[in-house]
């Protein structure tokens, strides 16, 4: 089992940028696909970024050029790199570590991100 703990959300201004952290304990960090979802008010939760073990990553249509999703298996850490926010990107960002192995997710207790003048 891993647990997660997100940290680095905040108020920015349009155009501005965040890094999020997501701080994994438990065991075995490495072997753990990452993702960081968001979830706006009224809206489901989406997914943003994925990067799995071996470090390839994806990103939805909407952070493509803007965001960047790492990793440091040393720090047991994801990060979410977000640059030239706009106020649509205004959501509580999830972290999420999924085990295929074991087919077993699991999920951080969010971050508030709120892009606003």
């Amino acid at each position: 089992q891993v647990q997660l703990v997100e940290s680095g959300g905040g108020l920015v201004q349009p155009g501005g940028s965040l890094r999020l952290s997501c701080a994994a304990s438990g065991t075995f960090f490495s072997i753990y696909h990452m993702g960081w979802y968001r979830q706006a008010p009224g809206k489901e939760r989406e997914l943003v970024a994925w990067i799995t073990s071996r470090g390839n990553t994806n990103y939805a249509d909407s952070a493509k050029g803007r965001f960047t999703i790492s990793r440091d298996n040393a720090k047991s850490t994801v990060y979410l790199q977000m640059n030239s926010l706009k106020p649509e990107d205004t959501a509580v960002y999830y972290c999420y570590a999924y085990n295929n192995t074991a087919n077993a997710g699991y999920w951080g207790q969010g971050t508030q991100v709120t892009v606003s003048s």
